[in-house]
């Protein structure tokens, strides 16, 4: 079936990006063997690997409520149980934001945030380092029945007063449905706030990571949800109804929060589902083929995008005939030309975006490996130039070559001072740039504005708030470029006077921007006006309580940010340092070899042709090291660019 293809392309793509790491793994072993390898080139592999074993593909399912989300997530994925996992009814049963993935290191289980978490200003992200917060049941996966059970608990649901609703953000008493739902003084909010679901399904294993959302236009939509969840998924599968059409409130869901999310429309799929309900006995196959094109079209139309972005389906009956394996009806669901879309366009995606930033890592510790090498031979060569002249020369002038290397080494030693103040100054252009972007100030403005926002009972005070933040974080960022720029003009103006003066090889101090910082601010920055703004000009208690909910999701974003950055920034000036670091030390082993190889021959415990051979062999070493270094590039970009092969499936229990 369609559903094993798509089991496959996922296991195809995870056996590429395990021969990948061995062959990164292998480049490792080797540098450390020749000792070619520093910490900051091991750091940068580390990183690498660590990057290419963490590779996730992030699916989030969002619709409104009643279009058979939860339904399709069960067709796609779980139809082998032979039963619903999910749970699937008419109306709301995704009460809280859900995430599968798998983590082999973390039992089988359900995790809950409790509902009254929403009290505190805490994000869920935070949340997320406290597993004792969260409510755990254990998830049997040997037993269907079991296992339906536990996923039952997600949607789990109890009636609270109005007064402990607005507490957490989910009653507005302005919206006319709360009003209606809460006649006798109370109503129906989630058990939870949040849950994460660890569960060995083939395509969890292999690295797929679903998110199952709850309706976006809700109150109480969880900031977290709109404003990093979605903009961070590699794909977007928005789920219409056949029966209703696309109306008003899809139109402003697909605009507000996926439409607009990074990426534009690349990784968005439409699913246009409940198409069963236009299934009449009463017209042919050709008359209702030709409805669903009509509603496809006009999905497309409405929401500005071609429609072969739209894939019309049958959910339910699509899960039926999985369970009963019944090839005709699960054809005539259309289920299988969207789980091939997943298959054939999310996929190699997601493995071209790895495999380019993968290539570029690994060219630049090649090109870093080559010029030290390169280095390494031009001192053999000189050397060798230096010891074949010295032939059939007397005392006198091995003496005067001596003297002359001591010179050299004189006066590299005097530049080494020179060397030594460029790192006290380096050292004191870090300080001043890590000021700019230092976690504590960035916290400590944080409380600041909470507070601010917290007395304020305008809407404006909380808006003037927001606006200095947002100022101000822009502001430190532009500062730390203009710090980086500095150190950059400094650092090359080093490498080239240290290349005049001592022969060490040009070097470009690599370039760093700060413009992925200020438009992710700004994307955050938009966002929170974008949904402030639909609070109205008068704010009540719990739409305010709502409104610093949204400032606590976004600092916790921006702080997020600027971990980030201070991650790049300590990486890119070790990547700046480490070269000069690395010429200088090798010029300084190369002095050191033309001293002691001049000396060895001027006291004659030494022939000169012994040494000029051991030269040579030298050399011989240096460039087989050059031919191996190209050997294991060329099976970096083999693996890089191998073909992803299918293996056997195997289903789950």
């Amino acid at each position: 079936m369609a559903h094993d293809n798509l089991v496959a392309d996922f296991e195809a793509y995870s056996q590429w990006r395990g021969n990948l790491i061995r062959q990164i793994g292998d480049l490792q072993r080797w540098l450390s063997e020749q000792d070619l390898n520093d910490a900051q080139t091991n750091m940068r592999i580390q990183h690498l690997l660590d990057k290419l074993r963490d590779d996730k593909l992030n699916i989030a399912f969002v619709a409104e409520f009643s279009r058979g989300k939860s339904e399709l997530i069960n067709a796609i994925f779980f139809a082998e149980y032979k039963q619903r996992i999910l749970p699937s009814s008419a109306g709301r049963t995704t009460m809280c934001p859900t995430e599968l993935q798998y983590d082999p290191d973390r039992p089988n289980a359900i995790q809950l945030l409790p509902i009254e978490t929403r009290s505190t200003d805490t994000t869920t992200s935070e949340y997320k380092r406290y597993p004792e917060e969260w409510t755990t049941i254990p998830l049997d996966v040997e037993s269907g029945e079991a296992m339906l059970t536990a996923f039952q608990q997600v949607g789990q649901t109890r009636r609270v007063s109005v007064e402990e609703a607005k507490k957490y953000g989910l009653y507005d008493e302005q919206d006319p449905d709360h009003r209606l739902a809460a006649k006798d003084g109370t109503i129906e909010i989630p058990c939870w706030r949040h849950a994460i679901i660890n569960f060995p399904h083939p395509l969890l294993k292999q690295g797929l990571v679903i998110l199952d959302t709850p309706g976006l236009n809700a109150i109480g939509t969880e900031p977290e949800l709109t404003l990093n969840l979605l903009p961070n998924a590699h794909a977007i599968l928005f789920i219409l109804a056949a029966d209703t059409g696309v109306t008003k409130t899809d139109i402003d869901v697909w605009r507000n929060h996926i439409n607009k999310a990074q990426g534009g429309q690349r990784g968005r799929i439409v699913v246009l589902n409940k198409i069963d309900g236009l299934w009449d006995s009463l017209k042919t196959e050709t008359d209702i083929n030709a409805e669903i094109d009509k509603q496809v079209a006009t999905s497309a139309q409405l929401l500005g995008i071609k429609p072969g972005q739209v894939f019309p389906v049958s959910a339910q009956k699509g899960l039926v005939a999985k369970i009963n394996d019944d090839e005709p009806l699960l054809a005539r669901t259309r289920l299988i030309h969207l789980e091939r879309a997943l298959s054939e366009e999310l996929i190699p995606s997601k493995q071209e975006i790895v495999r380019d930033n993968t290539q570029t890592e690994i060219e630049d510790l090649v090109l870093a490996t080559r010029g030290i090498l390169a280095a390494r031979r031009d001192g053999v060569a000189e050397q060798l130039q230096e010891l074949s002249a010295l032939r059939g020369k007397n005392r006198d002038v091995i003496e005067h070559m001596l003297d002359k290397i001591q010179e050299e080494k004189a006066h590299f030693e005097r530049g080494m001072q020179r060397f030594q103040a460029l790192r006290s100054v380096f050292s004191q252009q870090t300080n001043v740039l890590f000021s700019y972007l230092g976690m504590d100030g960035l916290k400590n403005k944080i409380t600041k504005i909470r507070m601010e926002m917290e007395s304020s009972t305008f809407s404006s005070g909380l808006t003037a708030a927001m606006q200095r933040f947002f100022k101000d974080v822009n502001a430190n960022i532009s500062r730390s470029a203009e710090q980086i720029a500095e150190i950059q003009a400094m650092m090359a103006g080093m490498y080239k006077k240290f290349s005049e003066e001592h022969g060490l090889g040009t070097v470009t101090p690599p370039p760093f921007s700060t413009l992925k910082y200020h438009k992710e601010i700004a994307r955050l920055e938009k966002s929170f006006q974008e949904h402030f703004n639909t609070l109205g000009a008068i704010l009540t208690t719990s739409q305010s309580k709502l409104t610093r909910k949204f400032f606590e999701t976004i600092a916790s974003r921006v702080v997020y940010v600027y971990e980030v950055a201070n991650r790049d920034v300590e990486n890119w000036l070790k990547a700046v340092m480490a070269p000069m670091e690395t010429q200088v030390r090798e010029h300084q082993m190369q002095l050191r070899r033309r001293l002691e190889s001049v000396k060895r021959i001027h006291k004659a415990t030494d022939t000169l042709e012994d040494r000029i051979h051991e030269l040579d062999e030298i050399d011989a070493a240096i460039k087989h090291q050059l031919g191996e270094l190209e050997s294991h590039l060329k099976r970096a970009y083999d693996a890089l660019n191998a073909e992803m092969q299918r293996g056997e499936i195997v289903r789950a229990a």
